[in-house]
């Protein structure tokens, strides 16, 4: 017994003489860089001399501001500081010369992060890929206490990042995007990387900071589709206009081939209605009007690359990641680019609509609100910015355009004014005491129905007068209102529980008449407006057009650095 303890005394005051070995000759070196090489003869000796080595790289990454060389820089060096010095600055991913189960997992989850609409390069992926190989395939760097302590200040700051990253995105949080439900404090950091290290559930339990929206798993979901047929290499440029229109057809054509959605043996001059529906079909995977005919948009969509479309993927996932964790078991969901409405009720898709839209000049808002009440027979009070931009200058050139516009004007005490009284030469946005007024009816703009939620932009749902525009494959086309064309089925779900006072014949009987009235005794209904540009559908990815160009701001500003490189 007492050998044994003689042994393991002699063992420890080895530990400690390598530790401050090499403190002596790290103090003699280049302060500024780290030691990359460390060797420990036993291995037994490893733990203890990579704890001095985590101690002293926290150290050199806080005086730092947590950059470990020109390229890599930790995001959380005062969280790293507080876990290890409880943890006695021990390792947490390996164990003596080998990883642990969970560093195992660690690093697969961040090998496969690109499922989860996330960049292995943030992840730290090429620098734990190097260094895993080294210490897999060379007995010698097993022994490299530098490495070991690199790699598990490397797992754990990319095990925080990526928590973070799948519960609240890569977006900048604002007034629409708060999130009142669990956060991911620091404390809650600290236990979720205290349950991955003892469960080795690094999968599970990343996994469950996810949303659980269904639009988020769909998407999700076909990811996987989308990486097997991705080539993230730069594509061929096809030039438009073309300058050889046989080439160009050719060209198209071989993207289309590569695609799988035309058949490979088809060539120039083959039959061009099998061309022209491979067309189609990637028209409407990518959200084009499906014309079958190569013009612009089409052009620039196949210009496009894989790598871009992934962006644009996991754009969409993290505009999913801003929402609340849960969402209510009824609310109303207006995706713009899409140009749909759809009322969820219990996990159903109870109705489905066609909607138009802000035109690129007048965008709808994205919001949060909720519909407080629906109106037969609405009147249209003209806002300010469209009597002044549009209105004014048709007036001054003929007054009759009020009439045929079934404009009337009206002062601040609501009395009706003759238009041809006002000198309408005169009138500034400073000095016009009026307001213009649609008469209900129905060729009134907003139809014989609207929909209020409170919001500041004074927008709302409504009918419209000009149903002929939901025929339109593009349909960003109004002020910013959302106009929608199941606006009877809408308000029949809104007062579903209330069929004794509002039958569905009571409501139509109301428009039969022209009879305005607000109905608003039904329980309130969540409305969320929102701009995603990529769902998933059957396992496979449609992408919209980015008809505000949200999608080019974003990427801009957040997704700029990602690197297609792992």
């Amino acid at each position: 017994m007492k050998n044994y303890n003689s042994k393991a005394c002699f063992r420890w005051i080895s530990g400690i003489f390598c530790v401050l070995l090499f403190n002596l000759f790290a103090a003699c070196g280049d302060s500024d860089t780290p030691k990359e090489v460390v060797l420990v003869d036993k291995t037994e000796e490893v733990p203890m001399v990579v704890s001095g080595q985590i101690s002293e790289l926290l150290s050199f990454l806080t005086n730092k501001d947590g950059y470990l060389n020109d390229s890599t820089q930790l995001s959380a060096v005062f969280l790293l500081q507080r876990f290890y010095e409880s943890n006695n600055f021990q390792p947490v991913w390996s164990e003596g010369d080998h990883w642990k189960p969970a560093g195992d997992s660690m690093f697969f989850a961040i090998s496969q992060s690109k499922l989860k609409g996330l960049f292995p390069s943030d992840y730290y992926h090429h620098s734990l890929l190097e260094i895993r190989n080294k210490i897999i395939l060379d007995s010698i760097s097993r022994k490299n206490a530098a490495l070991w302590a690199r790699a598990d200040l490397l797992l754990t700051d990319a095990c925080w990042k990526m928590a973070q990253n799948l519960k609240y995105g890569h977006l900048q949080k604002d007034s629409i995007t708060i999130r009142k439900d669990t956060a991911l404090t620091e404390d809650r950091q600290m236990e979720l990387l205290q349950s991955i290290i003892k469960s080795g559930q690094v999968e599970i339990i990343l996994s469950a900071l996810e949303p659980t929206h269904a639009g988020y798993q769909e998407l999700k979901k076909a990811l996987p589709h989308f990486l097997a047929d991705a080539n993230f290499q730069p594509v061929d440029t096809i030039a438009f206009p073309a300058a050889d229109s046989l080439a160009f057809v050719a060209q198209v054509a071989g993207k289309l081939k590569a695609m799988r959605l035309l058949d490979s043996s088809w060539m120039v001059g083959d039959d061009s209605v099998i061309y022209s529906k491979a067309v189609k079909k990637y028209q409407a995977s990518k959200g084009i009007i499906t014309t079958g005919v190569v013009a612009q948009l089409t052009v620039k969509s196949l210009n496009t690359t894989d790598w871009d479309f992934f962006k644009t993927i996991a754009l969409n996932l993290d505009r999913y990641r801003q929402l609340p964790d849960t969402l209510p078991e009824t609310y109303v969901w207006v995706n713009l680019p899409s140009y749909k409405l759809k009322v969820v009720d219990y996990d159903t898709v109870a109705l489905e609509s066609k909607i138009i839209v802000g035109s690129p000049k007048t965008p709808t808002p994205v919001l949060n609100s909720t519909i407080t009440n629906f109106i037969t027979y609405p009147q249209w009070t003209v806002p300010y910015s469209i009597i002044f931009k549009e209105m004014l200058p048709k007036i001054r050139k003929d007054i009759n355009y009020l009439a045929k516009e079934n404009l009337m004007v009206v002062d601040k005490y609501d009395s009706v004014i003759a238009p041809e009284t006002i000198d309408w030469e005169t009138v500034t946005r400073n000095k016009f005491p009026y307001l213009l007024r649609q008469r209900q009816g129905d060729d009134n703009s907003l139809g014989v129905m609207k929909f209020n939620f409170w919001n500041k932009y004074s927008v709302y749902l409504h009918d419209t007068n000009a149903r002929s525009l939901f025929s339109k494959e593009t349909r960003a086309l109004s002020h910013g209102c959302v106009r929608v064309q199941q606006w009877e089925k809408l308000s029949h779900f809104l007062v579903r529980n209330n069929e004794i006072r509002y039958h569905p014949d009571t409501i139509r009987a109301l428009i039969s008449r022209q009879e305005k009235k607000t109905i608003g005794d039904f329980p309130r209904v969540p409305i969320y407006i929102r701009y995603i540009t990529a769902e998933g559908k059957d396992g496979k990815i449609q992408f919209f057009a980015d008809i505000y160009e949200e999608d080019k701001r974003l990427k801009a500003r957040y997704y700029a650095s990602k690197s297609d490189n792992p």
